[in-house]
């Protein structure tokens, strides 16, 4: 409904190849619907699909027309789902390492949990732990000391509600290990106030929820600005993931 109604009228007809206008009228146009949700996400597709244009009349992938790359591989992580059992999530932290991964992220916020995966990973394969939310920023700071020996690669969103920037900060300035967030911003302003106040050491933006390829971008230039680490965000099937 969102594209049909709001963006479509707005677009149809205007040439495809000045991205970076459409994009700046979208969002001056449509703020008042909000500067996240359907919307956005909805100017994140037609985005997505301007760049896709963009790159096939070029005859190049996406990545060499934003610049190339130094990398001829990347490394990927096993991103496990919420199993909620120690016994579960040991057996499928074996069974991705033995599958080749060499990063592993949970989904659980249970300490005892946590730990019988750090045990599965040992020293050799760093663990990220993806908290979804669950706790107030006290919690938060409470099961950050506890999880203090177990070195992980970062914690991910353990505060709700997620924009709470404030208690984030206060979070990172106690914590023992970097803290990841992210995923729920919806336009380039609300990882600048991130940034801004020290609230995250590893941002992460979603490119079917921040605004597409042309707001990522300004993203990565943000956190090359403040030395945050940029780590794209997709849970995502279909054309989110790719």
């Amino acid at each position: 409904t969102a594209m049909e109604q709001l963006i479509a009228p707005r677009v149809l007809g205007k040439d495809v190849t000045n991205i970076a206008q459409i994009q700046a009228d979208l969002h001056r146009a449509l703020y008042n619907t909000g500067r996240s949700g359907p919307t956005v996400y909805a100017i994140s597709g037609l985005d997505i699909a301007l760049w896709d244009i963009a790159a096939k009349r070029a005859g190049l992938p996406l990545y060499q027309l934003l610049g190339g790359s130094a990398r001829a591989t990347l490394p990927a992580y096993a991103s496990l789902l919420r199993y909620g059992f120690a016994d579960v999530v040991e057996r499928k932290t074996r069974e991705a390492i033995e599958r080749g991964y060499r990063f592993i992220k949970l989904h659980e916020n249970k300490i005892d949990i946590i730990r019988t995966a750090k045990r599965a990973c040992g020293d050799k394969v760093p663990l990220m732990v993806d908290c979804s939310c669950p706790w107030t920023v006290d919690e938060a700071i409470a099961a950050a000391r506890q999880l203090a020996d177990q070195d992980l690669a970062w914690l991910e969103e353990p505060i709700y509600p997620p924009d709470d920037d404030a208690g984030l900060a206060r979070l990172r300035a106690l914590a023992p290990m970097p803290i990841a967030a992210g995923e729920n911003c919806s336009n380039l302003m609300e990882f600048k106030r991130l940034m801004e106040i020290g609230a995250i050491g590893i941002a992460q933006p979603s490119v079917t929820k921040v605004g597409g390829v042309t707001e990522m971008r300004k993203v990565f230039a943000l956190g090359e600005a403040h030395g945050v680490v940029v780590v794209p965000h997709s849970p995502y099937f279909g054309p989110g993931l790719m």
